[in-house]
């Protein structure tokens, strides 16, 4: 029995995410000479997404907080001839973010692709948070404020290479919130927002916006909560393949499969899911 429910397990794991399969030579087409931004480019999604960018001879430019990662990052992108700088910094700090932004405008007066990827994931009740309004404050200014600023930065440079911006936004945005995310989807919310404003405000500069609305992936922050864990997901490879094949073509967005059928339904019967939100906390 317990070898028929793994079975089973696994064929709907392989279903609801299906392999995501990129060619190098296709990349390469795409982002070889470029210049490309990404954020949280230490680990997770934005390091594979940054070994994906090197390997296809992007020129990169990469922001966390994990100033040796970035080194190394770069030595490989350099040892591959591609141009390479990193600025290690805390988005959530105001400060660090003024600094970075004076940099990157005097470090790139043209970009291609910017890669929104840093962000934060949080759990906790409203209730549990009275006195911990910087949980709010941080997953904001994370998630959804250096977003905003860095964009509002690279504007310029976005419009002199008819760039792409590029947000890793979650899938669970798309369905009733559910408790103990507040701070999570409230944040990832307004950078949708902001995202579907942006990309019809750019679009005659040239600029194109584009928003991945990711399912699960297993990262180091995801997987901290243990319900995760056990579940089906992609692998950051996937998730970054995902991000890059979104900025080569013309869609908007980036939604499973099952997410465009499941979402307007989830909607529909809001008011049963929400009952069944307060019988279960």
């Amino acid at each position: 029995m317990t070898t028929i429910r793994s079975k089973i397990t696994a064929i709907g794991g392989t279903l609801a995410y299906p392999p995501i399969r990129l060619r190098t030579e296709v990349t390469r087409k795409h982002f070889c000479g470029k210049w490309v931004v990404v954020t949280g480019a230490s680990h997770g999604i934005g390091r594979a997404l940054t070994e994906k960018l090197i390997a296809a001879g992007a020129n990169i430019f990469l922001v966390a907080r994990s100033k040796e990662d970035l080194q190394l990052l770069c030595t490989k992108a350099k040892q591959q001839g591609c141009q390479a700088e990193y600025h290690a910094t805390d988005l959530r700090n105001r400060e660090d973010m003024e600094l970075l932004c004076q940099r990157l405008k005097k470090a790139l007066p043209q970009l291609d692709y910017f890669f929104c990827n840093a962000g934060k994931s949080i759990h906790r009740n409203i209730t549990d948070a009275v006195n911990r309004l910087h949980d709010y404050d941080r997953t904001m200014d994370l998630n959804y404020r250096a977003l905003v600023a860095l964009s509002l930065t690279l504007l310029p440079a976005l419009k002199a290479g008819k760039g792409r911006i590029i947000y890793s936004s979650s899938v669970s945005t798309l369905y009733p919130m559910a408790p103990g995310w507040s701070a999570y989807h409230a944040s990832k919310s307004a950078a949708n927002a902001w995202c579907e404003t942006a990309s019809s405000e750019f679009e005659r500069s040239g600029i194109r916006v584009h928003v991945a609305y990711l399912p699960l992936v297993h990262t180091a922050m995801s997987d901290v909560n243990e319900q995760y864990c056990s579940l089906p997901g992609y692998s950051p490879a996937d998730a970054a393949n995902i991000l890059l094949r979104l900025c080569m073509r013309k869609g908007y967005c980036y939604k499973p499969w099952w997410a465009k059928l499941s979402a307007p339904i989830a909607y529909l019967f809001a008011p049963v899911i929400r009952l069944c939100y307060k019988k279960t906390r």
